[in-house]
């Protein structure tokens, strides 16, 4: 993301923001920093009626630039597309004030932000790290087993499943050969969908990840290739750059403990995503030995800021980025305090991302969870958590990013059963 143009005060936050998305990866920085209420301006394309004195209609399609007030947002990860519905907020010849239009933000194609309550220091953050260049994608994985291969990309923000090959094997019989050919046949079907979507001349790392010995053997298939292939130094690079993973399954949802795995969080131990997976491990490894150092739940997690828990020493506060799409004003403002406060504090803050895996286990708690520099025994009752009738489930609104019921978040979990480590 590219940025054009700033004028926002330091003091009020006030002002806007000129963004130019380059690369997919920037549609989901856009989809983050672009929240309900505010002020949209880019270009656009509106069916126009032409009436003439005769009394016949043609239909014509004019270009030009709206300015919207935001109430939806249509994000698309797979495609890397954008939505964003909302009223007009300024007339012009061709749309009327307050008539409803849906913006679809495209690449190499300005676009222009205004917060309706300002740039507060989480909207800062979020519009830093857009425009920084170095937040790039990190990695390939091929999560497989036999029959089925996820060619996903990981980036520091979100993982994207780009293709999914799936084909029915025969089963293994003495003197058959049928198995062995229709998985060389799975192999070369997965390594082409692979080739079409790495950049061969610079790629980046690639991890293999299966049960058994299936990712082993995909390797394996691709030394082969290599060989006598026009690319073979190309290739050798990236089996230089290719690490094996064990995978509990071959599914999608394995690959949250694929990158907690030490081959993987050694390979890539500086990057955003193995530091968030890192600390969303502690946080469960703490909560299953009953470590009154981890605790979740808005009120707990707040009452442990307010007590200085969460500061210098290895405070840490884990908090998902769904909860500032809030559309309530108060609600928003109070997760941003919380995140000010932590930071003031000198503890650490991890905004993670809904889209990635660490993000989602977080979301799975209510979207909020602290790792504390001391441990404080029965915080769920010091603060307050729980409800009367004893119903401690949390529900999240992912959409708006709201706790819908704060006053029933217990903040602990007391055993390892309960945790839903996917």
């Amino acid at each position: 993301m590219r940025l054009i143009k700033q004028n926002i005060e330091k003091k009020t936050g006030a002002g806007t923001a000129t963004l130019l998305p380059e690369e997919p990866e920037d549609m989901w920085h856009a989809y983050n920093l672009i929240r309900p209420n505010d002020l949209l301006r880019a270009s656009a394309v509106r069916k126009v009626i032409n009436e003439s004195s005769s009394g016949s209609r043609s239909n014509e399609r004019v270009h030009t630039t709206l300015t919207i007030r935001v109430t939806k947002l249509d994000f698309d990860p797979q495609a890397a597309q954008l939505h964003v519905s909302g009223r007009v907020a300024e007339e012009n010849k061709i749309v009327k004030l307050g008539s409803f239009h849906t913006l679809d933000l495209e690449l190499q194609r300005n676009f222009q932000l205004e917060k309706s309550e300002g740039w507060d220091s989480v909207a800062l953050d979020m519009l830093k790290e857009a425009i920084n260049q170095d937040a790039k994608a990190q990695l390939w994985a091929v999560i497989m087993k036999e029959g089925l291969a996820n060619i996903c990309l990981v980036t520091d923000h979100q993982t994207t499943l780009r293709q999914k090959i799936e084909t029915t094997l025969p089963r293994k019989r003495a003197g058959s050969t049928d198995h062995d050919k229709q998985l060389q046949k799975f192999f070369q079907t997965t390594f082409d969908s692979l080739l079409r979507q790495i950049d061969i001349a610079n790629p980046l790392p690639l991890l293999l990840a299966s049960p058994a010995f299936t990712a082993s053997q995909f390797q394996q298939y691709i030394k082969d290739q290599a060989a006598p292939s026009a690319n073979a130094k190309q290739l050798n690079a990236l089996l230089a750059k290719t690490t094996i993973a064990p995978a509990a399954t071959g599914h999608l949802h394995s690959l949250a403990e694929v990158l907690a795995s030490p081959a993987v969080t050694s390979k890539l131990s500086d990057t955003k995503f193995a530091r968030e997976t890192q600390l969303v491990d502690r946080f469960f490894e703490l909560m299953r030995k009953e470590d009154a150092r981890a605790w979740y739940g808005p009120r707990e997690c707040e009452y442990a800021v307010a007590q200085g828990a969460v500061g210098k020493g290895g405070g840490v506060l884990l908090i998902s980025n769904g909860l500032f799409r809030s559309q309530q004003i108060e609600a928003r403002k109070r997760w941003v305090k919380l995140v000010d406060d932590v930071k003031e504090g000198g503890g650490e803050v991890r905004v993670l991302s809904s889209m990635h895996e660490s993000g989602r286990r977080l979301d799975s708690l209510g979207g909020v969870a602290v790792i504390l520099t001391y441990p404080i025994e029965d915080l769920d009752e010091v603060a307050g958590g729980g409800d009367e009738d004893g119903d401690d489930e949390v529900e999240f609104d992912q959409v708006n990013g709201d706790v819908l019921r704060p006053n029933g978040v217990e903040g602990r979990v007391e055993h390892e059963e309960e945790i839903d480590l996917l």
